[in-house]
């Protein structure tokens, strides 16, 4: 299994805050779903009034009507709103562009990708390269002579300085031809100056720009030149980052934001490594000095299922609440115009991201393990890792549904050969709690969420955890370290955990069930690396082994069915499992290449060969009775023609064709050797 510290397709931002995947597609759809529909028309039709009052007044009007509202932001997608409110952001009033840029923010933040390309073809940037330096003066001016500026001002130039950042972390994300053209506006000095003023500008606007400068520097070479060769950005962003890594546990007791700002700026230092001399930062162990320290505090100072409680109970006060007619013509609505309840809801959103955010990174580190047998440096090992190909995902409750407890000693002292550091056990445990789901993580399709922001949110959080868990047990198979290894009561515990939490989160297939099919993906192969580390220790239970053998069937993605039938191949190796391992060995000789191709695909059936050999390789075990009396040995002679005419028809110019083929051709190599081992024992 191949290490990777990048994880190239992944983003960071959430796709979709407001998901919108189980609406059907179309105008006429959006119409049908929206119960505002009525209300479009006077919004788009005085956007481009001649009196500036409701200009304003339209473009407040589209962030208050498509809050928490998908239909209805597809409906106005429809009537053209980008566009219009694109228009609006050379106005001639400032009060309408201030306006019309905050809408297009939300839109950015609630709308996804889609939105955001739309927004990059129409030319969105043009009008925001104008407002960088623009904004660049007014705040200079400010700073230098606070008492002279009213509040008022202060305020306007702040708000529109963080819906730019926002809006321009969000397109960044959408395509490389976005990000490239974002680059050559050279953005690092200016996002950076708010992280020098942090401690006179309002907190909101300073994370804004520590969010998008996250983004820039993931895997993005100018940006990332920029900041490591500048010493005083190094040295600010370092500040940042220790300042809050004293949090003992107590997350909660402390702004959110500064947190947030905080796990930022250490999330952007690590993107940033290798730090050269002579930056405090390059005598820094960053993991081990910096990251760990700040972001352990964060990720076990929350339960998930006291947050889901809280917005249960608060959108329960919400129902019974009078609500506030936002979008009477009589009076113009304001920015601010979310209620007490809809910004507590949003505090405990904040806070869920944040401590996704805290897993993103903490999945990277848990992905850049050292190699037990490398001598390499670090730094050379960062630029070896790129070229692997990855297994390992790079960024993914309460003991009552998590299964039982784990206790893995992490105090030993640590062997130079270990590829294991000995923080990886002490962060099993708060991962454990946090894959377990809770009533609003994934709602059936029948009963959509009623807070989706909050749903999404802890969705993602759960996949977060379940990533940085699939990196600690896939870089623990390299070379589990021996107190890990016998500890077998562990591994089993952490077996069953992960299996409480699929219990609860459900099979259901189908559109807008995407994150709950996404759960099931990296939690397979996490169960792939538990099964390793633990090999032969975890018995395999009937339902376990059929719902691996049904997810292996149903899905078309080769690369799941491989996780499956590897998880299935440690299952099989419990030496006294005789009918389980009966039942995975069938089933893996199903998957050869008899008759015809492989039902499952070639890299599937590749790992069902190395499996099979694998699990047969010691036939002194009480479950080889099953190969001899099934007779295994002529199945797989019959089946290597098949496996040699499927290996030889991989396409090598595709992605991952050339090692596949490798892999192939050496797997097909064993298989002739293993069967005339078997012949010869002649049992």
């Amino acid at each position: 299994m191949g290490k990777s510290q990048k994880k190239k397709s992944m983003r960071r931002h959430n796709p979709m805050r407001v998901p919108d995947s189980h609406l059907p597609h179309g105008l006429a759809a959006a119409s049908e779903s929206s119960s505002k529909t009525n209300e479009i028309l006077p919004i788009i039709q005085k956007m481009e009034s001649a009196d500036a009052s409701e200009r304003r007044w339209a473009c407040v009007a589209v962030s208050n009507i498509i809050q928490n509202d998908p239909a209805t932001r597809r409906l106005l997608q429809g009537r053209n709103v980008v566009g219009a409110l694109i228009t609006r952001l050379s106005d001639s009033e400032e009060e309408v562009w201030v306006e019309a840029m905050g809408a297009l923010r939300n839109l950015c933040i609630d709308g996804g990708y889609d939105i955001c390309a739309e927004m990059y073809n129409k030319n969105i940037l043009t009008p925001l390269k104008a407002f960088i330096p623009k904004i660049s003066t007014t705040l200079s001016q400010l700073l230098e002579n606070p008492k002279t500026s009213p509040d008022s001002a202060k305020k306007i130039v702040y708000e529109l300085a963080e819906n730019v950042i926002t809006t321009l972390w969000c397109l960044s994300e959408t395509s490389n031809k976005a990000l490239n053209a974002i680059n050559d506006i050279q953005l690092i000095p200016f996002l950076m100056s708010f992280l020098a003023a942090k401690h006179i500008l309002p907190l909101a606007t300073v994370t804004s720009a520590a969010q998008c400068l996250y983004v820039l520097t993931d895997d993005n070479f100018p940006a990332i030149k920029e900041l490591r060769t500048d010493a005083a950005y190094l040295a600010c962003l370092l500040e940042l980052a220790k300042s809050e890594g004293a949090t003992n546990g107590k997350q909660k007791e402390l702004d959110n934001k500064a947190v947030a700002l905080s796990v930022l700026s250490a999330g952007i230092l690590r993107n940033v490594m290798p730090i050269p001399p002579p930056s405090v930062a390059s005598t820094l162990d960053m993991d081990k000095d910096i990251i760990l320290p700040l972001l352990q505090p964060v990720i076990t100072s929350i339960s998930l299922h006291a947050i889901s409680d809280s917005v249960q109970e608060l959108l329960q006060r919400q129902a019974t609440e009078p609500s506030l007619e936002k979008l009477s013509l009589k009076g113009t609505p304001q920015s601010d115009h979310k209620t007490d309840i809809e910004r507590q809801l949003d505090s405990l959103e904040a806070r869920l991201r944040t401590v996704q955010l805290s897993l993103e990174i903490l999945t990277g580190v848990c992905a850049t393990l050292p190699d037990p047998e490398s001598d390499v440096s670090p730094d050379q090992e960062e630029d070896e890792d790129e070229d692997e190909d990855a297994e390992i995902d790079e960024a993914g409750a309460d003991d009552a549904e998590g299964g039982d407890d784990v206790e893995m000693d992490a105090d030993e002292p640590e062997s130079k050969k270990s590829a294991s550091p000995s923080f990886l056990p002490n962060l099993v445990l708060p991962l454990l709690q946090l894959i377990q789901p809770t009533a609003l993580s994934f709602p059936p399709l029948s009963s959509p969420s009623p807070h989706p922001p909050t749903t999404s949110a802890l969705s993602a959080v759960h996949i977060s955890a379940l990533e940085c868990l699939n990196n600690i047990f896939l870089s623990l198979t390299i070379s589990p370290p021996e107190n890990v290894a016998k500890d077998v009561q562990s591994g089993v515990s952490v077996w069953n955990s992960i299996w409480s939490a699929l219990q609860l989160v459900g099979t259901q297939t189908g559109t807008g069930q995407e994150r709950r099919q996404e759960f099931w993906e990296i939690a397979v192969g996490a169960l792939w690396g538990i099964g390793n580390v633990w090999k032969g220790a975890v018995e395999p239970h009937a339902e376990q082994v059929q719902v691996l053998m049904q997810l292996c069937d149903s899905t078309s993605d080769e690369r799941l069915r491989v996780k499956c039938v590897g998880t299935l191949e440690c299952l099989a190796q419990y030496p006294t499992a005789i009918e389980q391992n009966k039942n995975i060995a069938e089933y893996f000789l199903g998957l050869l290449p008899t008759a015809g191709p492989s039902r499952v695909g070639t890299e599937p059936m590749i790992q069902a060969v190395s499996a099979l050999i694998d699990i047969y390789s010691d036939e002194t075990l009480p479950y080889d009775v099953n190969f001899r009396q099934g007779n295994f040995t002529s199945v797989l002679a019959s089946s290597l023609d098949g496996v040699k005419k499927a290996i030889k028809a991989i396409d090598r110019r595709k992605e991952g064709g050339n090692d596949l083929r490798r892999r192939g051709d050496l797997v097909r190599e064993n298989l002739v050797e293993f069967i005339k081992y078997r012949k010869s024992l002649k049992l």
